[in-house]
């Protein structure tokens, strides 16, 4: 800052000078006292807050006795998982209030290495949205998959000089750390000599292994699915991350470990937010909601939207209004609704009644366009020949992206390959590997998904994205591969030999260069002719159940391009089933 701004900043706030904006008749969101400060006026100079009262400005909006609040902010979320590319999100989720994200970029930089880490940061700044970003940890996220890219300790010292920066994110490979593996350790070291962040992922430690992962330095968790998980947690000083996304609701059931003593060691996160969320129930405008629903007194679930993240991963400029912070700041009708009038960004006026309001400046793609090198696959790779007709399952649990490790008896022709029966619900699933041209093809069987007819195969597959398909008839399963690598990648549904739906995802083959609108309206088509067509059951979501189905380090198995993965035990296990 230069002598002559502060100077104005000074004298603006003396009331010595008027101010460029001044918001009138506000009542305002007190979140370091927990209390609303009734009719004042906030006044912004150089888009930052230099005082709250009577002001007078060279602008002046009268908030007409609406709530004036911090901006929110989104404390952990993959943008590709929203399918769309940093400068879509930013119009789409800044009309909810939301003014800062902290994104974790794992998906790209898994299939485009920093080559994607650029492209993130690049178009960035094509929003108004402030987006700061955490290195990916885990690239690959497990050694028992193979990923676009090799992101090691020594590559990521240069990024993590970067101030959009803010540390590494979550550190998913938890076996690696309590078993303290030397090149795990290399990377914890680099954020730690470096005063960086390390954001956690540790569903299901416990006890001394929990210990262990939080003594080198993990500093939040956002994958708490009880309460107990929770307090454990924050016993041990980290910050949790209450997770409401489209696939994972952890939201009501962790609410009911905050109280007064806890409340502001919690933060509010999407993880993954697909557009037709957004579009239908909101961001974090629909995580106040929820909190208010379940209980929560209104300041206290902005707190968590706005402070609490804000100094989590110290963004001291930000998180509140008062003087010196940037003028991030939200207008709310009521307390209960929570719905967004007006939104500011440093001062500026972003979005009215719903409507981004800049100009949207969209970033060159061609670096992260292309990323399909797969090899030698044909139909044949998909054929299943089993010793035995008792096997093991990937059983789908509703409703989140554990699953649950089963057996069955399936039937087998006189080959001793698989059989699909209608009446069984036991499909098989292949994951073929698309970055280093390998020729991988893992297979496995799933219970639970309910596809009645045809094939469904994505490019979107955490967290390597590979290809994944899932299908009643080899051949069709085949051609949903072979045509989401000409397309470039997305979502290919067949039946009978054609295809009956598509959705190109050029950007990598994880997020589209269309508007959000475009994407929910065809993720809505496909959603329909899954379930219509091929007949998917309704009690799972047929696109972002099966993105989790090739997750090797979410319990309880999964299946990968190597093989069908058991992540309690860390270990490939056969189809076949010991009896």
């Amino acid at each position: 800052m230069e002598k002559h701004s502060l100077k104005k900043r000074i004298d603006t706030a003396a009331g010595r000078r008027p101010a460029d904006l001044v918001i009138k008749n506000c009542r305002i969101v007190d979140v370091y006292n927990s209390t609303i400060i009734e009719g004042k006026s906030i006044a912004i100079s150089d888009g930052c807050i230099v005082g709250i009262g009577d002001y007078q400005g060279v602008h002046e909006i009268d908030a007409q006795g609406q709530y004036a609040a911090p901006g929110f902010i989104d404390s952990h979320i993959h943008i590709e998982s929203s399918y769309v590319t940093p400068e879509e999100i930013g119009r789409l989720l800044v009309p909810h209030g939301t003014t800062t994200i902290i994104a974790d970029p794992h998906e790209i930089v898994n299939v485009c290495g920093m080559e994607g880490m650029n492209y993130m940061l690049e178009a960035s700044k094509g929003t108004k949205l402030d987006i700061r970003y955490m290195l990916p940890s885990c690239v690959p996220a497990t050694p028992f998959e193979n990923a676009g890219a090799v992101i090691d300790a020594a590559k990521m010292k240069e990024p993590l000089r970067d101030s959009r920066i803010l540390g590494l994110g979550e550190f998913m490979n938890y076996p690696g750390v309590v078993e303290a593996d030397d090149e795990v350790m290399n990377k914890l070291l680099i954020a730690i000599n470096g005063g960086k962040l390390i954001d956690g992922h540790s569903p299901g430690l416990t006890g001394k292994e929990l210990n262990a992962y939080v003594a080198c330095g993990i500093h939040t968790d956002h994958e708490c699915s009880t309460e107990e998980e929770m307090l454990d947690r924050l016993s041990r000083g980290l910050y949790i991350l209450l997770r409401e996304g489209s696939a994972c609701h952890n939201l009501r059931t962790l609410l009911k470990a905050v109280t007064p003593a806890n409340s502001r060691r919690c933060l509010l996160c999407s993880d993954d937010r697909q557009p037709e969320t957004i579009l239908k129930l909101g961001h974090l405008d629909n995580h106040l909601r929820i909190c208010v629903e379940e209980g929560i007194s209104p300041v206290t679930a902005i707190q968590m939207a706005s402070l609490n993240a804000a100094e989590c991963y110290g963004l001291h400029d930000r998180g509140a209004i008062a003087p010196g912070l940037r003028a991030d700041i939200v207008l709310l009708d009521n307390l209960k609704d929570f719905n967004v009038q007006r939104v500011f960004i440093q001062g500026e006026e972003v979005a009215r009644e719903g409507k981004y309001l800049p100009e949207i400046r969209r970033c060159d793609i061609s670096a992260v366009q292309g990323s399909f090198h797969v090899k030698d696959f044909s139909v044949e790779k998909l054929r299943l020949k089993l010793n035995s007709r008792h096997v093991n399952v990937i059983d789908i649990l509703p409703g989140g992206v554990v699953t649950a490790k089963g057996m069955a008896e399936v039937a087998l022709d006189e080959k001793g390959e698989f059989i699909w029966q209608p009446e069984q619900d036991i499909v098989k699933a292949a994951v073929v590997e698309r970055h280093r041209g390998t020729g991988n093809v893992g297979l496995a069987l799933i219970r639970g998904y309910g596809i009645r007819s045809g094939a469904v195969a994505l490019s979107i597959a955490h967290d390597s994205h590979n290809i994944i398909t899932v299908g009643t008839k080899d051949e069709d399963m085949a051609l949903a591969v072979e045509s989401l690598v000409k397309q470039g990648g997305g979502i290919v549904l067949v039946k009978n030999g054609e295809i009956i739906n598509c959705m190109p995802m050029v950007v990598g083959g994880i997020m589209s260069d269309r508007s959000g609108e475009w994407v929910s309206e065809k993720l809505s088509q496909i959603h329909k002719d899954a379930y219509e067509q091929l007949g998917i059951s309704k009690a799972v979501e047929p696109i972002m159940t099966l993105c989790f189905m090739s997750l090797p380090v979410i319990p309880e198995i999964k299946v990968t391009d190597k093989g069908l993965f058991d992540v309690t035990r860390q270990a490939f296990i056969p189809i076949e089933a010991d009896i």
